[in-house]
């Protein structure tokens, strides 16, 4: 466990770097949500690029689609693409690696960002696995700002309607978004209440913990007759002092001091892994 937490450590300053050369980013999401992909990727899903034409492969949507960055620099160290490739050419003019997932790249099932979608376009695809016979898995990432969505709660009911217990929907649940606090904007309670009232088996961890992650996706494998949420506790802007729990840093440019502050604390806490 601590080689993938290192590793999402080292795929953080990856995201830094790249948010730095395409002049923008939703880099506060980006470290929150990269454990998540991290353990998905690395340790969970059947998904590579020598699979991903196999209709057998699993299946990821990212639908908190503003979060990238992450997805990019997680895809990269996968094989799908490039980093060199990413790096040089995110956010310019021209490029496929454009500000939100396009599916014209290897590795990206669709088009998301707009947020709501993912849910049930993942609904769609568990769904048709189950009629199709096929044991693959469907993976989705929401955000928790994005839980405002309607379409996500009519998704989430035809999931349990269906009894799709091949979908787990993640929520990274930071707690911040563009304008602030979540509870603030539009208050959500208790989560774990609100997916359980609609049919879903619930589980609540800590979603900067490796540990607690991959214990998330054995327990929502082993769950029969009903879909699995993830209500992954974060903290946006994970890794540095300098973002951490900092509503402003929801889309942001680190300056100069502010880059070399935020790559030094990500070193700092990778190598600190190894001296637990």
């Amino acid at each position: 466990m601590k080689k993938l937490a290192a590793l999402a450590y080292e795929l953080r300053e990856d995201v830094v770097n790249m948010v730095v050369e395409g002049k923008g980013g939703h880099i506060g999401g980006d470290m929150s949500v990269m454990d998540i992909l991290v353990s998905l990727y690395f340790k969970e899903m059947n998904i590579s690029p020598e699979n991903q034409e196999s209709a057998d492969r699993d299946r990821f949507i990212m639908s908190k689609g503003h979060s990238v960055e992450a997805y990019y620099a997680v895809l990269a160290r996968k094989g799908f693409f490039p980093k060199e490739e990413v790096m040089r050419k995110f956010s310019r003019f021209g490029s496929p690696y454009i500000g939100h997932p396009n599916n014209k790249l290897p590795g990206i099932e669709m088009n998301s960002g707009s947020l709501g979608h993912g849910l049930p376009v993942s609904v769609g695809m568990a769904l048709a696995g189950k009629m199709d016979h096929r044991n693959y898995r469907v993976y989705t990432v929401m955000g928790d700002g994005e839980l405002a969505e309607g379409s996500v709660w009519e998704g989430a009911m035809a999931a349990s309607q269906y009894k799709l217990d091949n979908l787990c929907a993640v929520v990274d649940r930071n707690r911040l978004q563009i304008s602030g606090s979540t509870e603030d904007v539009m208050g959500q309670d208790s989560q774990e209440e609100r997916w359980a009232s609609f049919g879903w088996n619930v589980l609540s961890v800590d979603g900067n913990c490796m540990e607690e992650l991959c214990g998330a996706w054995a327990a929502a494998r082993a769950c029969k007759g009903r879909p699995t949420v993830v209500i992954a506790n974060t903290v946006k802007g994970c890794g540095s002092a300098v973002m951490e729990n900092k509503a402003p840093w929801h889309h942001k440019v680190p300056g100069e001091e502010e880059y070399a502050q935020i790559m030094k604390d990500l070193k700092e806490r990778r190598e600190a892994l190894y001296h637990e």
